[in-house]
C-alpha cells in the first residue's frame, strides 16, 4: 500500500487551535468571535475532505511529528477508519457551531468566550485521535480530550454541574490512568511497538503463559477506554447531562463517546487483531459484555422522563452496538460496527438538537410534558422522529443498514444469541422512542397552553433539519461507509 507523507493532518488539528485563539482574541465581538468558529470548523472539514480521493485510492497519509524515545513518538497517519470518524465529527462540528450560537444567545448564557474556546480545542483532539498513528498519540489525545471538556461539562456552574462533572472528571482520568496506561505500557513491552497495524501487532500463535497476560491487557483497553460507557464504567455519561445541550450533543454524536469506541475498534483491529482474539477466545466474551450493556442500558431508559436522561441511556446501548459488531470478528459483524459509528453519529445529534430546541422554545425537559407538542415545532418533531426511526433501525433509514449488517455478522460468526439480542434491543429502541412521537403528534396539548406554532431560532432549526437530512441521505448513499469499512478490512 502506497504511503504518502503530507503535512494536511497536522493541519487538519492545528487550524481549530489556532480558532481559539482567535476566538480569545475576539471574546468582545461575538460576531467575530463566532466566525472564528465557523471558519475553522469549515476549513477543517475541507481539509479532511481533501485527503479522501487519496485514501479511497487504497493509500494512507502519514506525517511523523517528532520521535521522543525509540519506539515512541506523535505521528499521524490518516486511513479509511480514521477518515470516516475525522469527516463525520469535522462536518458535524460546522452544524453544531451554528446550533450553538441560536443556543447560547437565546439563552443569554454566560462564559461563552470559554464555551467557544474549549470546543474548537475538542476538535483539534479528536481530529488527533483520528489520526493518531499509534497507541502513544492516540492515548495523548484521548486525554486532551477529558481536560478540555470539563469546563464544557461545568459550563452551569451550579452544584449540579460540578457534582456531574467531578464524576465526568474521575471516571474518566481514573480508568485511563488505572487501566489504559497500563495496558498501553504491556502492549510495548510484549510487543515492542506501539504502532497501529492491521490485524494486530501481537501473534496469532501465543505460547500459553503469555495468554492470561493477554486476556488482562485487553479487558484493561477495553475498561480502559471508559469513554465508549461500556456498563459498569458508564455512570459518567448521565452525569454529564448537566451541560448545555449542544454540549450533550457533542458528547454523544462527535467527540467524547465516538473517540471511546473508535479506540475500541483500533485497539480490536490494530493491536490484537481478529486471529489473535479467537486463539485467546476472547470475542465471544466481550460480545456478551457489550450485549449486556445493550440491554441494561435500554431498559434504563424507558424508566427515565427526562429527554435528555433518556437519550443519554440510549447512547450507552448505542455505542456497544460498535463493539459487539467487532467483538463478532467476522467481516459482516465488524463492517457493521465501524459504519455504525458515522450512522448514530447523525440520528443522536439530532435527537439532541431536538432536545435543546424544545427546552428554547417551550422550556420543556420531561417526556411527560411533550404531549402535543408537534403542533407547535412540526420541524422539530419531524427531525425527532427521523433521528428516532434511526437509532430503532427502521427500513429506509441509515441506522437499518448497521443492524443489518450487525445481524449477518450474528450469523457469520455462529453465535445466534447475539442476534435475539439485535432484536430484542431493537424492540426496546422502540418502546423507548415511539410512545414520546406518539404522544407528540396525537395527545392534545395541555390545556390553556397556546397552539400557535413556536420554534427555536432558525440557527437551531437548519442544523438540526440537516443532520435528520443526512440520516435519510446515509442509508441511500451508505456505498461510501460500507467502502470505506472494506479498506479497513481489506488493508491488512
Amino acid at each position: 500500500m502506497e504511503t504518502i507523507t503530507s503535512i494536511k493532518p497536522l493541519l487538519a488539528v492545528l487550524v481549530s487551535l489556532v480558532a481559539a485563539v482567535l476566538i480569545v482574541v475576539t471574546k468582545d465581538n461575538p460576531n467575530r468571535r463566532e466566525s472564528c468558529t465557523i471558519g475553522a470548523a469549515v476549513i477543517k472539514f475541507l481539509i479532511i475532505l481533501s485527503m479522501a480521493p487519496a485514501v479511497f485510492a487504497g493509500k494512507k497519509i502519514e506525517l511523523l511529528l517528532v520521535t521522543l524515545l525509540p519506539g515512541l513518538s506523535i505521528e499521524f497517519r490518516v486511513d479509511a477508519l480514521g477518515l470516516m470518524f475525522a469527516l463525520t465529527a469535522s462536518f458535524l462540528w460546522i452544524l453544531t457551531s451554528f446550533y450553538s450560537i441560536g443556543y447560547m444567545r437565546t439563552l443569554k448564557e454566560h462564559a461563552q468566550t470559554r464555551y467557544y474556546t474549549c470546543f474548537a480545542i475538542t476538535l483539534s483532539a479528536t481530529i488527533g485521535a483520528a489520526f493518531a498513528a499509534n497507541l502513544f498519540t492516540l492515548f495523548l489525545f484521548y486525554e486532551i480530550i477529558t481536560l478540555v471538556t470539563y469546563p464544557l461539562v461545568a459550563h452551569k456552574e451550579t452544584p449540579e454541574a460540578y457534582e456531574g462533572s467531578g464524576k465526568y472528571l474521575w471516571y474518566l482520568i481514573g480508568t485511563s490512568k488505572v487501566f489504559l496506561l497500563p495496558a498501553v505500557i504491556l502492549t510495548f513491552v510484549f510487543a515492542g511497538t506501539l504502532d497501529f497495524k492491521a490485524g494486530g501487532i501481537f501473534p496469532g500463535e501465543i505460547v500459553s503463559q503469555e495468554q492470561t497476560v493477554l486476556k488482562v491487557v485487553f479487558f484493561l483497553f477495553l475498561f480502559g477506554f471508559a469513554k465508549a460507557a461500556i456498563m459498569p464504567f458508564h455512570n459518567w455519561l448521565p452525569s454529564a447531562m448537566v451541560a448545555p445541550t449542544p454540549v450533550s450533543a457533542l458528547l454523544h454524536a462527535v467527540a467524547v463517546v465516538k473517540v471511546g469506541v473508535f479506540s475500541i475498534v483500533r485497539m480490536i483491529y490494530f493491536i490484537f487483531g481478529p486471529e489473535t482474539l479467537q486463539n485467546l477466545e476472547l470475542g465471544i466474551t466481550t460480545a456478551y459484555i457489550a450485549s449486556f450493556t445493550i440491554i441494561t442500558s435500554s431498559i434504563i431508559a424507558l424508566t427515565k422522563d427526562n429527554l435528555k436522561a433518556r437519550l443519554a441511556y440510549s447512547t450507552i446501548s448505542q455505542l456497544s452496538y460498535i463493539v459487539l459488531g467487532m467483538a463478532m470478528l467476522s467481516a459482516s459483524g465488524m463492517t457493521g460496527g465501524m459504519i455504525h459509528i458515522t450512522n448514530h453519529a447523525f440520528s443522536k445529534i439530532t435527537l439532541f438538537f431536538c432536545a435543546g430546541a424544545i427546552y428554547v422554545a417551550a422550556h420543556k425537559t420531561k417526556i411527560s410534558e411533550l404531549n402535543g407538542i408537534a403542533r407547535k415545532m412540526p420541524w422539530t418533531m419531524a427531525a425527532f422522529s427521523i433521528g428516532a426511526m434511526n437509532m430503532i433501525g427502521m427500513p429506509l433509514f441509515a441506522g437499518f443498514v448497521s443492524k443489518w449488517y450487525l445481524a449477518l455478522g450474528s450469523i457469520e460468526s455462529k453465535h445466534s444469541s447475539l442476534l435475539i439480542v439485535l432484536i430484542v434491543s431493537s424492540i426496546l429502541n422502540a418502546c423507548y422512542f415511539l410512545p414520546i412521537i406518539y404522544a407528540a403528534y396525537f395527545k392534545e396539548l395541555p390545556e390553556g397552553e397556546s397552539t400557535e406554532k413556536h420554534e427555536a431560532p432558525m440557527t437551531m432549526v437548519v442544523p438540526l433539519t440537516l443532520t435528520a437530512i443526512g440520516t435519510l441521505l446515509l442509508f441511500f448513499n451508505s456505498s461510501d461507509l460500507l467502502e470505506m469499512a472494506r479498506l479497513v478490512l481489506n488493508s491488512g
